[in-house]
């Protein structure tokens, strides 16, 4: 099925038409995630024989650009589920089932997050804060916080490591949690955007990882397995689109509004305006560009690109230039849309705040920075 068939235009409005209502309560979106569920779109990258449409990462970033345009909040919050099963479809192309558990998971109708940042772990992936304490008989006792836990009110698995320091060498053991049983959220969650995407922290308070529902131990500290990269690839690319599609929204209503909008003196529309119609072509101009960049990262990621040390840098670029993009388009579209954009309550203003959400997913503008800087220069000397 096509994205544009999945997300049919009555499910797209009706999540547009609930997105200002969430942000205004603070609430989490669950009558989209139901919708949502109920077409399908949380199996959509499964293959068809479990019931998915076999979907890729072009068509993945593609419907996530889509779903942002209607409801960021509700497209960042499902993006942490997607974000997995897009983990297992890079490293099942690469012959590697270690997620294969996950998927049956998710072909039964689990919810999957993604607790992976902590406060204050710049290392990410590298280290944890959390401790895995082994126990008796087998299985791990995770105890730490995750934050900017999103789609916290719904998911049934987390997705989780924590570090073991019993053995000669640390190790970090990732695996799923579920909820309960020493996994809780935290209803910290009251933003200035992306309010309905539930973004609450978790606590881990003793949380047994059951042996069965581990899938890698690593080393600390920077590995080449196959796993690393399917996250950051997964998580930047469909993270990525989610401002895509902000951007595609903001150069919409810049146009509409500018068409809209007439001189006092002339009655003439104001796309006639050379000035404002410059503003909306640099917006548009931007937005096109990003396009052709999210196109071509999802066909590489799904054709197996070779693009050997150059993905990483790859992959940062297109995040931090995705939140970059939408941010200045949002600001473009409320200088052409007048005033009445400021009023609380308009798309517009509640856009305005849900972008700001891309300074601070990972990798964040320093980091991605150091990330191309290293790749071109090598790293920095001691």
């Amino acid at each position: 099925m096509r994205v544009e068939e999945l997300l049919s235009p009555a499910l797209l409005r009706h999540l547009r038409e609930r997105a200002a209502e969430h942000d205004r309560d603070n609430s989490f979106a669950q009558e989209d995630l139901d919708e949502l569920m109920e077409a399908g779109y949380l199996k959509a990258m499964l293959p068809e024989e479990l019931g998915g449409q076999d979907w890729g990462f072009a068509e993945a970033i593609q419907a996530q650009r889509l779903l942002s345009a209607h409801s960021p909040a509700t497209a960042l919050a499902i993006n942490m589920h997607l974000v997995w099963t897009g983990v297992d479809r890079l490293l099942l192309a690469r012959g590697d089932d270690r997620l294969g558990f996950m998927r049956r998971w998710v072909s039964e109708g689990e919810v999957l997050a993604f607790g992976v940042s902590e406060p204050g772990n710049d290392a990410v992936l590298f280290d944890s804060f959390t401790t895995a304490t082994p126990v008796e008989g087998g299985g791990w006792n995770l105890t730490g916080l995750k934050i900017f836990t999103s789609n916290s009110t719904a998911w049934t698995r987390l997705g989780v490591f924590g570090k073991d320091t019993s053995g000669d060498e640390p190790r970090l053991v990732h695996g799923f949690v579920p909820r309960g049983g020493g996994a809780e959220s935290v209803p910290n969650w009251d933003a200035l955007g992306m309010r309905g995407s539930a973004s609450h922290s978790t606590q881990l308070d003793a949380a047994w990882l059951d042996p069965a529902h581990v899938h890698s131990i690593l080393p600390v500290g920077p590995n080449p397995d196959a796993l690393i990269f399917g996250i950051f690839a997964s998580f930047l690319s469909l993270t990525g689109a989610v401002y895509v599609g902000i951007a595609d929204r903001a150069v919409q209503l810049a146009a509409g509004h500018l068409t809209l909008r007439r001189d006092r003196a002339t009655r003439q529309s104001l796309n006639q305006d050379e000035l404002l119609r410059h503003r909306v072509a640099q917006a548009a101009m931007a937005q096109l560009a990003l396009d052709a960049q999210a196109r071509m990262l999802g066909l590489d990621l799904d054709g197996g690109a070779d693009h050997s040390a150059s993905w990483f840098p790859r992959l940062v670029t297109f995040r931090t230039q995705a939140g970059d993009v939408a941010r200045d388009a949002v600001l473009e579209a409320i200088k052409v849309s007048g005033g009445a954009s400021y009023s609380r309550g308009t798309e517009l203003e509640r856009l305005y705040r849900d972008v700001l959400a891309s300074l601070f997913h990972p990798s964040n503008d320093e980091s991605a920075h150091r990330t191309v800087a290293d790749w071109l220069l090598g790293p920095l000397e001691d």
